[in-house]
């Protein structure tokens, strides 16, 4: 089987299956496992070169595209049809994340190879996880679908055991987006509980939104994480510190930057790792910091004064 990955969390989920040889091509964004580095790439975003870094500027051009209809990424059709691919795995939980899944699905119609497109939306993190039992499947791997599901929802079972005495569960914020602010969704609300810390604006399952600072100071978090959607840590520090006026006037007793792209924006395995994180994050003297080894540094306090 060939397989050509347009999502990152799909990439990682497939090498994570174990059937990494099978992916001939990924997208710009895949950078994850190494491996991944080096296959053809498949898309490049409007934005490549655009010396733009505003928070506030990306947002409204974001926004101006999506309402024009206008796509985010250029899809090379002609390298999917050279590659003669079997399956591509799409998505289209998220306008703006990837490649929209009905121009997949117009591609893929009019390849000579005529592969399967298969798109994966999971909205909670037992649906991410479960999409490593229909890899497996479609990639002819179904055991170690199961088994990765397993050691998954093992590795996070481990710390909702592990926070399941602390005497309370702290209030904790997590922001997508610091200009306008945006509040953690989908399956961040769901990774803070099982963590031990409750999410007093985020909604399990749903879509992020938009809130004031306003609001988000009279929720009164004791901890905030920032992690702004799609980026790396030392961008989500930089982005804290651009803001950390706003951030203080809050009230919270921690500010965190975490590595977003690797730990909470991609609905990939490695969501485990975040939940893994943010237990430490929330009660460290119940979980350990997680293993150095297992990767870079993920997190960064936040000194806003």
């Amino acid at each position: 089987m060939r397989i050509a990955s347009l999502v990152p969390s799909a990439t990682e989920m497939l090498f994570a299956l174990g059937v990494g040889e099978a992916v001939v091509a990924v997208t710009h964004e895949c950078d994850w496992p190494v491996a991944a580095q080096t296959l053809p790439k498949l898309t490049r975003s409007v934005f490549a070169g655009d010396p733009v870094t505003d928070p506030a500027a990306i947002d409204a051009r974001v926004r101006e595209l999506v309402a024009a209809g206008q796509p985010l990424y250029e899809l090379d059709g002609e390298l999917l049809e050279r590659l003669a691919v079997d399956l591509i795995v799409s998505q289209q939980l998220c306008a703006v994340c990837a490649v929209s899944h009905p121009e997949v699905c117009e591609v893929a119609a009019g390849l000579a190879c005529k592969p399967e497109v298969l798109a994966l939306d999971p909205t909670g993190l037992d649906e991410v996880f479960d999409q490593a039992l229909e890899l497996g499947e479609r990639c002819g791997a179904p055991s170690a679908g199961r088994q990765l599901r397993a050691s998954l929802a093992a590795r996070v079972g481990a710390i909702a055991a592990a926070v399941a005495s602390a005497p309370e569960r702290p209030a904790v914020v997590a922001l997508e987006w610091l200009d306008p602010p945006f509040l953690g969704g989908h399956w961040v609300p769901e990774m803070i509980e099982r963590a031990g810390g409750r999410d007093p604006l985020g909604r399990a399952g749903e879509r992020s939104r938009t809130a004031d600072w306003e609001e988000i100071a009279a929720a009164e978090p004791e901890i905030v994480v920032v992690m702004p959607c799609g980026l790396y840590l030392d961008q989500a520090h930089a982005a804290a510190e651009r803001f950390a006026a706003n951030l203080a006037a809050i009230g919270a007793d921690r500010y965190v930057a975490v590595d977003a792209a690797a730990s909470f924006s991609r609905p990939g395995p490695r969501l485990a790792d975040g939940v893994e994180l943010l237990g430490h994050l929330i009660h460290p003297t119940l979980v350990p910091a997680p293993n150095p080894g297992r990767g870079q540094l993920r997190h960064r306090p936040i000194g806003l004064g």
